[in-house]
């Protein structure tokens, strides 16, 4: 049968996988579109912990010294985890007088809020991690941690070495959409003279473990994840 009748053949049937890669037959021009995936797990290199506690009053005074008082817990309560006082930077101080908020009707228990936001920021994931599975005691010390009245987020982990991976994945794109084509070339008789046009995909960091609720940001372990889409030009 003829290469062109199989290149025909192909557009009718559609597309198939191999290995990784997907192929996309256009006979009228010779040349056959392979999407080339390349997938490799990593594991985050950074944690961002936001600490944000509150404390109230209807003397200032008294508000400042309770939520120094609850600054020193959450510290001793990092370094007792193995995170050392220098990962700890003070990320913010908020007071609220609440009368002095035109918009407030009613009465008013405590006239003074404080929150205090302490950010955690480590290379060493796993302490955090540990550390964030044993917030009850910080909870047992009277500490609730929390975000503008919602409970505590907990820490991020973020892969920051990107630029390190795309080499090898790149080339294990390419890789993959070449040997797409070529065994595409084979079973229709032709063979693979050249890339006609090349698209590299943008590198998505995904989630090693897709499960309900479970986002990238919140697992150490991860996948990094590119298509690359390559035009190969074919000839009998």
């Amino acid at each position: 049968m003829p290469s062109a009748a199989l290149l025909a053949l192909g557009v009718a049937v559609g597309g198939w996988f191999i290995g990784r890669g997907f192929v996309d037959a256009r006979a009228g021009d010779r040349f056959v579109t392979v999407k080339g995936v390349a997938e490799q797990p990593v594991r985050a290199d950074l944690a961002l912990w936001p600490m944000r506690f509150v404390t109230t009053s209807n003397q200032l005074a008294k508000a400042q010294e309770q939520i120094a008082a609850d600054t020193q817990k959450v510290l001793a309560f990092l370094v007792a985890n193995a995170l050392p006082r220098e990962a700890v930077e003070v990320d913010s101080l908020q007071v609220t007088d609440l009368l002095a908020q035109t918009y407030r009707s009613g009465p008013i228990e405590s006239r003074f809020i404080i929150a205090q936001t302490l950010m955690v920021r480590t290379a060493d994931v796993d302490k955090v991690a540990l550390a964030s599975q044993k917030i009850g005691d910080l909870v047992a010390a009277g500490i609730v941690l929390g975000s503008e009245g919602q409970p505590s987020s907990g820490p991020v982990y973020l892969f920051t070495r990107l630029n390190d991976v795309k080499p090898s994945m790149i080339a294990a794109a390419t890789k993959s959409a070449r040997e797409g084509a070529e065994q595409f070339a084979k079973d229709s008789g032709s063979r693979v003279t050249g890339i006609r046009r090349a698209s590299q995909g943008l590198f998505q960091i995904l989630p090693r473990d897709e499960t309900p609720g479970m986002t990238e940001e919140k697992q150490i372990a991860k996948t990094v994840r590119v298509v690359s889409t390559i035009d190969y030009a074919l000839a009998d």
